[in-house]
C-alpha cells in the first residue's frame, strides 16, 4: 500500500507546490486587476481574487462564503476516501493519478479560502502585505487567487447568430489558476479514458443488454 502511494503523493505535492508558489508570487508582487503579458495579447497573468466557485459564482453573504469552504472540506474528505479506495482495489494507475490531480486542485483552492484572509492584507490599489497584524478576512473566508488568462480569440457574433447577435465574444474568457487546471485536465482525462478506467461498468451494460435476448430464446 505504501509503495502505491508514492506516485500519487508526488503528483499531489507537485501540483500544490506549483499552485501555491504562483499564487504567493502574484499576491506579493501584483495589485488586483494588474496584468502581465506572457505571449503578446493571447496569454497573460491577470490578477483577480475569486470570492466564490468557478467562473466567480458566489454564494451571498458571509455565511455563504463559510458554507462554500465547509463544502470544500467535505469534498476533499470524500476525495481522499475515494482515492485510497481506488488504490486498495488496484484500480488503473491513470485513474489514481487523475484522482490525485483532482484532490490537489481542490486542496490548493481550499488553502486560499482557509488561510489567505488571515496571512494577507487585501490587494486593492496596493500590493498585499504578508503576515500583517490583521488580515483581510477570517478563517475560511479568504478569496481564491486566480491569474491565468488566455483570451486567444476575440470577435463579434454575426447578425444572424441567435441571442447574441452583434455582441462581442472572447475565447477563453475565464481567469483561473493551476489548481483549477489540475481539476479540469484530470476530469477530461477520466472522461476520455472512462472505458479503460471503468471496465466493469462496460461489462455490466453488456450483460444487461444480453439478458433480454436470453429470456427471448428461453421462451422459444
Amino acid at each position: 500500500m505504501a509503495k502505491k502511494l508514492i506516485v500519487p503523493v508526488i503528483i499531489f505535492l507537485t501540483i500544490i507546490f506549483i499552485d501555491q508558489g504562483l499564487k504567493l508570487w502574484v499576491k506579493t508582487h501584483m495589485i488586483e486587476g494588474q496584468e502581465i503579458q506572457l505571449i503578446g495579447d493571447r496569454a497573460k497573468l491577470h490578477f483577480v481574487e475569486n470570492p466564490g466557485m468557478a467562473f466567480s459564482i458566489e454564494l451571498p453573504g458571509k455565511f455563504g462564503k463559510i458554507l462554500l469552504s465547509v463544502f470544500r472540506l467535505f469534498a476533499i474528505g470524500f476525495l481522499v476516501y475515494t482515492l485510497l479506495d481506488f488504490i486498495k482495489k488496484d484500480k488503473p494507475k491513470g485513474l489514481i493519478y487523475c484522482g490525485a490531480g483532482i484532490l490537489a486542485g481542490a486542496f490548493g483552492n481550499l488553502i486560499d479560502s482557509a488561510f489567505y484572509g488571515l496571512i494577507f492584507t487585501d490587494s486593492y490599489y496596493r500590493i498585499a502585505e504578508l503576515f500583517p497584524q490583521k488580515g483581510y478576512a477570517g478563517f475560511l473566508e479568504g478569496y481564491v487567487v486566480d491569474m491565468l488568462w488566455f483570451p486567444i480569440l476575440r470577435g463579434t457574433f454575426p447578425l444572424w447568430f441567435p441571442l447574441w447577435a452583434n455582441e462581442p465574444f472572447e475565447f477563453f474568457r475565464p481567469v483561473f489558476n493551476i489548481a483549477d487546471s489540475a481539476i479540469t485536465v484530470s476530469v477530461f482525462i477520466i472522461i476520455i479514458f472512462q472505458q479503460r478506467f471503468f471496465p466493469a461498468t462496460d461489462e455490466i451494460i453488456a450483460t444487461a443488454s444480453e439478458k433480454p435476448q436470453e429470456l427471448k430464446s428461453d421462451t422459444q
